[in-house]
């Protein structure tokens, strides 16, 4: 069986050496390493081949690749890499990796033309200057094929050991077994469109509800279909940490219990979790899991190769017994694992691994994407970006003198912004082309800063480069599909001195459909479930998803009497009313209370409103327990908050819609018995969300549900589904305010729950 590797995965395996070494250094954007390349291209004569594609055998090995340019009347072969700053700021072992390349394609170029001897050109180009220094010398055809032979046979011991690992697998996959026994109601339903869908190379929106099992509902069926499908790999694409570790789970219980054992799941977590030691720097002279890091990874990977389950636990222990970086070795790993485990940014934002290795491999992959009535938002976040002014100026004034030229260029154009816009909020037509200019020759002087003093920058300086990088790169995309806006504050003055205004610039996406849509276009199938999907057309409209997206919605496996759904239309929660609603929302949780008492939650628009109502209750109810939600609770908050949730337990916590507590909270038996919604949802009336409302509508006609109501029933919807969990399930749902009385608000709501 042979085994295909690109060239640069090859090198990278077996001609990475010495330390890890992230120092700050500039790097040219994607966009313009493109423009470099093609720059380069152009300075060469008519009879320039670019983007050479190259093919190549040693024994069961498949090498291929693209070479960046040849010159027929010379041959001379050339690969081009561009950079910022200083040439000899490239470390030795990345020169080393580039050399190792070029040699690759050297010999493949002889081999293809039957060449006895050709020159390599290892060019750099300077984005900053444009100007190329060239490494040039002339090969033998048979040194260059010692050279790939060596290559070749460092990666084809680990490649026959893949290769083995693969056949395993894919003969473990194709009898996998369901782990338990029996599907639940809906599952099966659910697990046999993710099947055909997989078979077809569909897309799958799928809408099921909370409790029939969705994780291993699509798992099992995605990996049963991986080896008639020759499917490399899977991601699990998670929302929140708690997503993960419901996949984490399936997957040792398919494992376990359905047969997969040889299959090697990777979790991916964010660095900063994942650091050993935060108070030092990514280079090998300062901490000591990047000294020496690609000399001992091949022993690291080997020993990682041998684990089926590689979580954050298990990696990490991998990763310290060899004295390397956990978070590293993980990004390592994600090229050699079946089942990569992580969050949306890792496949759908603009730099996401797992995307680009897929372009660069060629991999043909799955993707499940768990609560992906989320990806909207976090898509939006993905492709937006802004600058704050109050931060620039702090900023400015701990910069260093060699950088205040600049900087005072950015910091007037930026206050002649803010003078010609009188109100505190307004959309701008385009991104202002004169700013602009002035941020991008900033950012190039900043960029031959860093590269000539790197250890004169300090942190805040750091993070605006890096903020008006992606500001930049954000603008080069900028189309109808987004806002540019300018909001104005004018903070207290000091000393009698007048407030200077400041003025936040934002490039807001509304719509990440043409961004998201490359991504699905990269995969054989993906699958985005959720409880709440619907309308599938708003989903399928924002995100970008193919025309013939197949569409399922799972019947539920509960009954209606199992929850008792009551509309209180007699209360308005509208923001003039809130002080009107007090008391009758308070009366009502107590009647309820008194009726059952036990564990309930009550949800409310914003923390103002939660922290009013929860002290009228308090003050009528002195007897019944209570606790809240508070503003930017942490991990063990949130955990204690969610331990009062016990087995038998009494009392009301008090939580805001659409946060922590609103969805991914798991609250089986008497643990919750039932939820006051004192809200329909709908995102806050302010100028941002009309301007969303009016480019939502100039795109899709529709623009009051796409922007207020479709995402504000979203959260009710998925706010009520913490209290029915399983069959065995009894609970009440009250809907707290007249408009729940509306057909087009009740059309939103699952069509299982009867509604008195």
């Amino acid at each position: 069986m042979s085994y295909t590797v690109a060239v640069r995965a090859l090198c990278e395996f077996t001609a990475r050496q010495g330390d890890l070494d992230l120092r700050f250094t500039p790097a040219p954007t994607g966009m313009e390493g493109i423009a470099g390349h093609a720059l380069v291209a152009a300075r060469r004569g008519a009879g320039y081949q670019r983007e050479v594609p190259l093919c190549g055998q040693h024994g069961s090995l498949t090498v291929r690749g693209r070479a960046d340019g040849y010159d027929p009347a010379r041959r001379r072969l050339e690969e081009v890499k561009t950079y910022r700053g200083s040439l000899e700021r490239i470390p030795a072992n990345h020169r080393h990796l580039h050399m190792a390349q070029l040699k690759v394609y050297g010999w493949l170029q002889c081999q293809a033309l039957g060449l006895a001897e050709i020159e390599l050109a290892l060019v750099y180009f300077d984005i900053g200057s444009q100007r190329e220094t060239a490494f040039a010398d002339t090969h033998r055809a048979a040194d260059l094929a010692r050279h790939f032979e060596a290559q070749c046979d460092r990666f084809l011991a680990w490649a026959e050991s893949e290769t083995v690992h693969r056949q395993a697998r894919d003969e473990a996959l194709s009898r996998l077994r369901f782990p338990h026994g029996e599907f639940r109601p809906g599952q099966r339903r659910l697990a046999e469109a993710v099947w055909s869908c997989a078979g077809a190379g569909r897309c799958l929106m799928a809408q099921a509800p909370t409790g029939i099992g969705k994780t291993v509902g699509t798992l099992f069926p995605l990996l049963r279909a991986a080896p008639a499908q020759s499917l490399d790999k899977l991601f699990y694409l998670a929302a929140k940490t708690s997503g993960r570790r419901l996949a984490l789970d399936a997957l040792v219980q398919l494992r376990e219990r359905g047969g997969a054992a040889p299959l090697r799941v990777l979790e991916l977590v964010a660095r900063d979790k994942a650091c050993e030691h935060p108070d030092k720097a990514c280079n090998g002279e300062s901490c000591p899991l990047a000294k020496g890091f690609y000399d001992r990874l091949p022993a690291a990977r080997n020993a990682a190769a041998g684990v089926g389950m590689l979580d954050q636990a298990n990696l990490r222990g991998i990763a310290l017994a060899h004295d390397i970086c956990p978070y590293y070795l993980s990004q390592d790993m994600a090229r050699w694992s079946d089942v990569v485990v992580g969050d949306y940014n890792y496949f759908f934002d603009l730099g996401g691994m797992l995307h680009g290795l897929t372009v660069q491999n060629e991999w043909r992959v799955a993707a499940l994407v768990d609560e992906a009535h989320n990806l909207l938002e976090r898509g939006r976040k993905m492709y937006s970006a802004e600058l704050d002014q109050g931060a620039f100026r702090r900023m400015r004034r701990e910069a260093p003198a060699a950088v205040k030229r600049p900087l005072e260029r950015i910091g007037r154009a930026w206050n002649a912004l803010a003078a010609a816009q009188g109100e505190e909020y307004r959309v701008q037509p385009e991104p202002p082309g004169a700013f602009l200019e002035v941020l991008q020759r900033a950012v190039a002087d900043l960029t031959d800063f860093f590269g000539d003093q790197p250890e004169a920058a300090n942190a805040d300086l750091q993070q605006f480069y890096f903020d008006a990088l992606h500001f930049l790169r954000i603008a080069e995309l900028f189309d109808a599909n987004s806002l540019f806006d300018i909001t104005i504050a004018s903070p207290q003055g000091h000393a009698g001195r007048p407030a200077l205004r400041q003025a936040t610039l934002c490039l807001r996406n509304v719509v990440p459909a043409p961004f998201l849509r490359p991504r699905f276009a990269a995969t054989r199938a993906t699958v985005l479930f959720s409880a709440t999907l619907s309308p599938w057309h708003f989903y399928a409209d924002t995100l970008g998803l193919p025309s013939d997206t197949a569409w399922i919605e799972v019947e539920s496996p509960f009954r209606a009497e199992q929850l008792a759904v009551h509309v209180v239309d007699r209360v308005s929660t509208r923001f003039r009313d809130r002080e009107a609603s007090l008391a009758p929302i308070a009366a009502l949780m107590g009647e309820q209370y008194a009726r059952r008492p036990g564990n309930y939650l009550a949800f409310f628009s914003s923390f103002d409103y939660l922290r009013r109502v929860a002290d009228e209750f308090a003050a009528r109810h002195p007897g019944i327990a209570t606790w809240e939600q508070s503003r930017n609770m942490d991990e063990p908050s949130r955990e204690a908050f969610l331990a009062r949730f016990v087995p038998g337990g009494a009392g009301i916590g008090f939580a805001v819609l659409g946060g922590a507590f609103a969805e991914g909270v798991d609250l089986p038996g008497d643990r919750l018995v039932g939820a006051f919604i004192a809200t329909l949802g709908l995102p806050q009336w302010n100028p941002v969300n009309e301007q969303l409302r009016a480019r939502l509508d100039a795109i899709f006609g529709a623009g009051y549900d796409y922007a207020y109501l479709f995402p504000g029933l979203q959260k009710v919807v998925q706010a009520a589904g913490r209290v029915i969990r399983t069959e065995h399930d009894r609970g009440c749902i009250y809907l707290i305010d007249d408009r729940y009385a509306r057909p087009e608000v009740r059309r939103l709501l699952p069509s299982w729950w009867h509604i008195d």
